[in-house]
C-alpha cells in the first residue's frame, strides 16, 4: 500500500473516530430525545390548559387551583387518554433510556454467553414493561405493538454498536460488518429520529389542541351565595368530600359537592374544527 493511501486511510479513521466520540458524548448526556422529552413535559401543560380553558387569567387560575405538585397531572392525563401519544412517548422514552445507559457502559459488550444473556435481558425488560403499561391502559393490541417497536429500536442501538456507529471501534481491524447490518442500523436511526423529532411533537400538540380536558369533567352542586346550582367542573383536586375544579360556566375555580362524571372530556372544539 502506498504512503499516500495509508495517510488517506488514517485520516478517514481519525474522522470516523471523532464522529463516534461526538455521538457517544451526545448519548451520554441523553441525546436529542432526552432534550425533546423535557421540552414537551414543560410546554405541554401550558399549551393544553391555555387552549382548553382560555389564556391569560383563566390559565393562571387553573394552575393556581391545581397547585405546583399537580401540574404533571396534565401530561399524565394526556398520555392516559390518547393511546397513540402514550405509545409513541413510551417507545421514545424506552430508546432514550437504553441509549443513555449504553453510552455509559451499562450494557455488556462481550461475546460470552453470560454477557449475551445480560444484554438480551437489558434489551427486553424495559420494552416488556412499556408494552404491559400500554396494554393495561389502551388494550392488548396497543400493548403488543408498543412493546415490539420499543424492543426493535433498543435492539437497533445494539446493532449500531456492532457496526461502529456508536461506541469504540471494533478491536479487530479486519472486522467489517455486513451491508445488511449497516442497513439495519441506518434504518433504525431514521425511524427513531422520525418518531422523536416529528411524530411525537405532532401528536403531542395535536392532543394539546383537541379541545378535551386532561382529566374528568364533572357535574357538581356549586353554591353561589345562598343559591346552589348544577355546574360543570374540570377536576383539579379533591379536598374532603368535595372537588376543587375549574368551573366551565363561571370561568373560575369552584368547590363542588355531590359530583357525577359526565363521561365526556369535550370542553370546546378542536383547533382544526
Amino acid at each position: 500500500m502506498s504512503e499516500q493511501s495509508q495517510e488517506q486511510e488514517q485520516h478517514e479513521d481519525q474522522h470516523e473516530d471523532r464522529q463516534i466520540a461526538r455521538a457517544r458524548a451526545v448519548d451520554s448526556k441523553g441525546g436529542p430525545g432526552h432534550t425533546l422529552l423535557l421540552a414537551l413535559a414543560l410546554a405541554l401543560p401550558c399549551v393544553k390548559v391555555t387552549y382548553t380553558v382560555g389564556g391569560g387569567a383563566n390559565a393562571r387560575g387553573v394552575f393556581v387551583g391545581m397547585e405546583p405538585a399537580n401540574w404533571p397531572d396534565v401530561v399524565l392525563g394526556m398520555l392516559l387518554t390518547e393511546p397513540a401519544l402514550g405509545a409513541v412517548f413510551g417507545i421514545v422514552a424506552s430508546r432514550v433510556v437504553f441509549a443513555l445507559f449504553a453510552a455509559r457502559g451499562a450494557v455488556p459488550k462481550g461475546q460470552s454467553w453470560a454477557d449475551t444473556a445480560r444484554r438480551i435481558a437489558l434489551t427486553v425488560v424495559n420494552p416488556f414493561a412499556v408494552g404491559l403499561i400500554a396494554a393495561c391502559f389502551y388494550g392488548p393490541w396497543w400493548g403488543l405493538a408498543t412493546g415490539l417497536i420499543a424492543f426493535a429500536l433498543r435492539e437497533g442501538v445494539v446493532v449500531e454498536y456492532r457496526t461502529g456507529r456508536r461506541g469504540k471501534r471494533h478491536h479487530d481491524s479486519s472486522y467489517r460488518p455486513g451491508g445488511w447490518l449497516r442497513g439495519v442500523a441506518g434504518t433504525e436511526q431514521w425511524i427513531a429520529a422520525a418518531l422523536t423529532v416529528v411524530v411525537l411533537p405532532l401528536l403531542a400538540f395535536n392532543v394539546a389542541l383537541d379541545g378535551k380536558a386532561w382529566t374528568s369533567v364533572l357535574e357538581c352542586q356549586v353554591q353561589n351565595g345562598t343559591e346552589t346550582s348544577t355546574q360543570r367542573l374540570i377536576e383539579l383536586g379533591r379536598k374532603g368530600n368535595g372537588v376543587v375544579g375549574w368551573n366551565l360556566d363561571t370561568e373560575e375555580v369552584s368547590n363542588g359537592a355531590g359530583c357525577e362524571d359526565t363521561e365526556s372530556l369535550r370542553v370546546r372544539e378542536a383547533w382544526w374544527e
